[in-house]
């Protein structure tokens, strides 16, 4: 399959080393809205403009559009899903039916095939909620996250007046993750469930007693949970912060037996070093998929719930049954 990247930051780079982990795949071009003479691919692939995206059409089969949910993805998945097949890992949550309504639309009308929100939450962590779900009715779901840095939130402290840099944790509060793991099926808070920490650069004389407030205060954010600020130099943010890792829990417990006597608990984790370059692996299996839907013909939108399992590995039906079943 020939993919091509929509967008070249931390998810772009990851998606393009995931493609050498890939024999099936082939990196045909990187699109981005900067001077294309500026950037400079890791791998040395071909860099265009992203107006020129379209003279470029017969050489895709698949665009991985890596922008950001906040204010790329939801005005170019649309218009892009208008002119090829496409992957994007949008992941504001409560905007996902909304988004998905918009790019099925377009899909449709084109005749193309879509694949909103893949990564790992929304993603993985999606189909083990929907899996434990449907095995375990009786039960809770539960998801924790971290501890690992959190690009959106970090990017929030970031634009509060005299920051110069941040970055934040969300932490498990492992007392929680105890309880669900008793089989208890607690109820729990946000607070009770998770901490977050954050690492501020601060610009020279600015107020840190008010920006130490406007964190910890800030709606839908921080002022539901525990959180810490710590004020560190720019040179400890690079030499102790630099990475993106991250990762989480996924739980479902449950109960069956006539007088529901018997308690079962399923546990999905992820370690990740690079969230980024874990969510870019997850694309390029998520593109496979729509390659080949789109090759019987599929159009319109779809998640990772409408993705048969056999259509994201490279390997056939015959291996799959042979090797992993």
């Amino acid at each position: 399959m020939k993919l091509a990247i929509y967008g070249y930051g931390n998810i772009g780079r990851g998606v393009e080393c995931a493609v050498r982990q890939n024999p099936d795949a082939e990196l045909t071009g990187v699109f981005t809205r900067r001077p294309p003479e500026s950037v400079r691919t890791l791998t040395g692939a071909p860099v265009y403009a992203a107006a020129d995206v379209d003279a470029h059409a017969s050489d895709i089969d698949v665009l991985v559009i890596c922008g950001g949910s906040a204010t790329d993805l939801p005005g170019l998945t649309p218009a892009l899903a208008g002119r090829f097949h496409v992957v994007d890992s949008f992941d504001t949550h409560a905007r996902i039916p909304e988004h998905f309504a918009k790019v099925d639309a377009a899909a449709r009308e084109s005749g193309h095939l879509a694949l909103i929100s893949g990564g790992w939450d929304p993603g993985m962590f999606s189909l083990s909620r929907l899996y434990g779900s449907a095995i375990l009715p009786d039960g809770k779901d539960y998801t924790f996250w971290g501890r690992g840095v959190s690009q959106g939130h970090s990017d929030a402290v970031r634009r509060i007046p005299g920051v110069l840099d941040a970055r934040q944790y969300t932490v498990p509060i492992p007392e929680a993750l105890d309880a669900v793991r008793s089989g208890s099926m607690p109820e729990l808070t946000a607070r009770q469930k998770h901490r977050r920490e954050v690492y501020v650069v601060a610009a020279e004389g600015a107020d840190r007693a008010a920006i130490e407030h406007a964190v910890v205060t800030m709606p839908n954010y921080f002022d539901e949970y525990d959180t810490t600020v710590t004020f560190i130099t720019a040179e400890e943010m690079k030499r102790d912060h630099a990475a993106l890792p991250h990762g989480g829990f996924v739980f479902r417990t449950g109960r069956t037996g006539l007088n529901r006597e018997h308690s079962h608990t399923i546990e999905y984790r992820l370690t990740l070093d690079s969230n980024p370059e874990f969510t870019a692996l997850v694309l390029v299996a998520l593109a496979r998929a729509v390659d080949r839907m789109a090759k019987r013909g599929e159009t319109g939108c779809r998640t990772i719930f409408d993705v048969t399992p056999a259509d994201l590995s490279p390997l056939s039906g015959e291996e799959l049954r042979a090797r992993l079943l």
